[in-house]
């Protein structure tokens, strides 16, 4: 890759000015996100959803339905024509194995993409987009929560005033991956290094339902605990000790996806890059990841650099599938 090329793709595809509105091609609308990320940009006009290539679980009526309420110009009948059409490509399948080969047709073609949570499923994975990182592409994600207002508020006091981060508690609810990542994207961006291991501590079944508890170790020395609810949702409360003093707050999910995609924006339009980069996206997938093989293992640590690549992840087949039968109409 050519020097300028690289330059290029790091420091964002356009100077301000150069583009009214940003064209957004997505790749899949399995989920909720297409129809609250549309509503956002709608009112605010910065960028819209051009261009739909669908091959997810979402039938013809509910595509058609998605393109009329938000104005989309076409269908595309593969990756590769949307991603000619389009300045940014976001996938939004359910399923993450799929991400990956997902987003190729658009880095191919020297476009950036954003790649919605969970980013990435497997090790494998994990490491490819890694290597298209290193060199040059441009890769956007992944967990809204990660980009809160409140991480902010805290994040921009100074350790002088707050104290120095020692421990971050999170919660979590509705499963222990697909929804869970969120906070551990969260805890990940507090923390502000990648994490060295992970537990698992144990869980507490009443009633049908399941709470399961990890422990995380990062490489500055601050420790984590996340805790995991299976099929109720929770909302998403962080604690965190500090050598000064102990500060909680709820994350208000009414304005995480203004964040994350205000900083899309920006990025686009301006070059100035304020997401969290792969390798810190990817980190908190392998948290997850070690966590799963802690609790196969009887709560033995699992070092994060211990991950085999032969290890599976998390099926997103599977998650597709059951996500797909117990999802109603939303378009």
């Amino acid at each position: 890759m050519g020097i300028l090329k690289l330059y290029e793709r790091l420091t964002g595809y356009f100077s301000k000015g150069e583009i009214d509105v940003i064209k957004i091609g997505v790749v899949n609308i399995d989920t909720s996100h297409p129809k609250a990320f549309a509503d956002y940009l709608t009112k605010y006009g910065r960028a819209q959803y051009t261009a739909v290539y669908n091959d997810g679980f979402r039938g013809d009526d509910e595509v058609e339905s998605f393109m009329r309420s938000y104005a989309l110009q076409k269908r595309c009948g593969s990756i590769e024509e949307l991603a000619d059409m389009v300045d940014i490509g976001f996938i939004q399948s359910c399923n993450w194995d799929k991400h990956l080969s997902q987003a190729m047709p658009f880095l191919k073609k020297g476009k950036p993409v954003f790649i919605d949570k969970p980013i990435a499923g497997n090790i494998k994975d994990c490491m490819e987009l890694e290597k298209l990182y290193r060199e040059g592409m441009v890769i956007l994600g992944s967990s809204s929560v990660r980009y809160a207002c409140e991480i902010d508020d805290f994040l921009s006091r100074t350790e002088e005033e707050r104290g120095k981060i020692m421990n971050i508690y999170g919660t979590a609810g509705v499963d222990e991956f697909n929804y869970a990542i969120h906070i551990v994207e969260a805890i990940s961006r507090l923390a502000g290094c990648n994490a060295v291991s992970s537990r698992f501590v144990g869980r507490s079944c009443q009633d049908g339902k399941m709470c399961e508890t990890f422990f995380v170790e990062f490489q500055n020395g601050v420790t984590a605990t996340y805790n995991t609810f299976h099929e109720v949702w929770m909302p998403f409360e962080i604690v965190i000790m500090t050598t000064k003093g102990t500060y909680q707050f709820r994350i208000d999910i009414t304005k995480i996806y203004g964040a994350l995609l205000d900083r899309i924006c920006d990025y686009i339009e301006s070059g100035r890059n304020m997401l969290a980069s792969v390798p810190e996206l990817t980190d908190s997938v392998k948290i997850m990841l070690a966590s799963r093989i802690s609790r196969e293992n009887h709560g033995a640590v699992v070092r994060i650099s211990d991950i085999p690549e032969s290890d599976p992840g998390y099926d997103g087949y599977a998650f597709e599938k059951d996500y797909a039968k117990a999802s109603a109409k939303i378009y």
